[in-house]
């Protein structure tokens, strides 16, 4: 029997929507792999506004939220309370405890207390200039980034170096902010991300900014080409998973260079990560990273 599988997305992700997102060509582009993918392990895909997941989830054996490109823009309250409505209706990957502790970038800190390299974080309740001087002594950088906590695709992100005036408050995090020191690799050699579909590596990807910019999504001029890890940095990877208590359904642990050398986790992504699916093997339904998802759900699913 089939299985009904719900991939949610926000607003500004549905197709032919009015002020839809200008990277909605990367959620055509991932389904495109995802739905021939899980339909030859008997399961059917189909894209739903993560606003109507409650409301539909009876005639769905499992909803996954790739596409949730607005839960940071105000709308988490709403998205977590979606969820969690949800979740008692049909299976949710990944679970809805996991995709709250990820919403909030907090969860940084308690990774690198259970010993992971993670790049040092500041977190402030509001971003004030003091508040500001006080990470560049702390950080000892010339340059930081400031990043919401709650927040995803640049949103409301700014590189800062030290005399630079405050920018305006409109361009800054709303509520709470981490801080963190500029590492030059970023753009030097960029941003790695290693995909996991049931705990178990299947691509990777490096990013690149564009010139004078440091910000590696698309939607800023971003571009990416394929990458195989060398053995030392999936086993850098695998010590971050290792920190967790659960296996997550998918997971893409974001990594820049150190100063020291080493591979730094950015970012774990658990909820809504873009899964670069062009940079593993294969076209349309013969994506082996679609197919290990695939794989991974069903084995969950049964």
């Amino acid at each position: 029997m089939t299985k009904n599988i719900g991939i949610l997305v926000s607003d500004n992700m549905v197709p032919g929507n009015e002020g839809a997102r200008e990277d909605l060509f990367e959620l055509e582009e991932q389904m495109a792999k995802i739905e021939p993918a899980f339909q030859k392990f008997g399961m059917a895909t189909q894209i739903i506004r993560w606003r109507e997941a409650a409301a539909k989830a009876e005639g769905f054996d499992a909803y996954l939220p790739l596409f949730v490109w607005d839960y940071f823009d105000g709308n988490q309250e709403a998205f977590l309370s979606e969820m969690a409505k949800a979740s008692q209706q049909t299976r949710l990957f990944n679970p809805f405890d996991v995709l709250k502790w990820n919403s909030e970038k907090t969860y940084l800190d308690e990774l690198d207390s259970s010993g992971a390299p993670v790049i040092q974080t500041l977190y402030l309740e509001r971003v004030t200039q003091s508040g500001i001087q006080n990470a560049f002594e702390t950080l000892g950088a010339d340059k930081i980034v400031i990043k919401p906590v709650i927040g995803g695709g640049a949103w409301r992100q700014v590189l800062l170096a030290r005399h630079d005036p405050m920018p305006p408050k409109e361009e800054l995090p709303p509520e709470g902010a981490m801080v963190q020191a500029f590492l030059p690799s970023v753009q030097a050699e960029g941003e790695y991300s290693f995909l996991y579909f049931g705990g178990n590596f299947s691509h990777a990807a490096l990013k690149r900014a564009k010139s004078g910019d440091y910000r590696i999504q698309s939607i800023y001029g971003g571009t990416e080409e394929t990458y195989s890890p060398s053995p030392e940095e999936l086993d850098d990877a695998r010590q971050i998973l290792d920190t967790l208590d659960f296996t997550p359904l998918y997971a893409r642990v974001d990594l820049l260079r150190g100063n020291d050398g080493g591979l730094k986790l950015i970012e774990l992504e658990l909820l809504e990560p873009y899964l670069y699916l062009t940079h593993a093997p294969g076209e349309g339904g013969d994506n082996e990273g679609a197919l290990k998802l695939a794989e991974a759900l069903l084995s969950r699913l049964d």
